[in-house]
């Protein structure tokens, strides 16, 4: 039983949301919070969507930072421009669960508290769940969901295209 859906969810959607990259629009942003089942869902307005581009700026920074102290500064940084009195909270027919911003908050301000909780939770789980791909020039980030959370590379296309990279020199060499 998951009693915490921030490690999970919430640090998913912060993925979601540097992958939606820095072009992202509205409707970008309204599908990714469709599919990940973001509730209380609002209409993503054209400004709500250029501060989510900005605010998954700052959450790159946090799936690219190498050091556990650097992920855990930035984090901590995240976190102090968000925090508000976590309270439970029951909407929608759900289960009573934590929320860290008023329910009835500006989705941004929803947001930006959810998914800063979402990477504080996984980074105190394991801090080495969440990356980049180790691709050289992709920019993808992931929150590593294996069983034995080795992940280094976004898909296995990034991953075969390194090794093959890699045997091609080898073989040159």
């Amino acid at each position: 039983m998951q009693f915490n859906p921030y490690g999970g969810s919430a640090a998913r959607l912060a993925s979601e949301l540097v992958n939606a990259g820095p072009e992202a629009r509205a409707p970008a942003f309204e599908e990714i919070l469709d599919r990940l089942d973001y509730q209380p869902r609002r209409a993503v307005r054209p400004d709500d969507a250029a501060s989510l581009v900005e605010w998954a700026g700052r959450l790159r920074e946090v799936f690219r930072e190498a050091t556990v102290p650097g992920r855990v500064a930035l984090v901590n940084t995240l976190l102090g421009g968000v925090a508000a009195a976590p309270y439970i909270s029951q909407h929608d027919g759900r289960a009573p669960h934590f929320h860290y911003a008023e329910v009835d908050a500006p989705l941004v301000e929803r947001v930006k508290a959810y998914t800063a909780a979402g990477l504080a939770h996984a980074i105190c789980e394991d801090p080495n769940r969440i990356g980049g791909c180790a691709r050289p020039g992709c920019p993808v980030v992931y929150v590593d969901t294996s069983r034995n959370g080795r992940r280094r590379y976004c898909s296995t296309r990034c991953a075969n295209r390194t090794h093959v990279a890699d045997h091609r020199a080898r073989r040159r060499a």
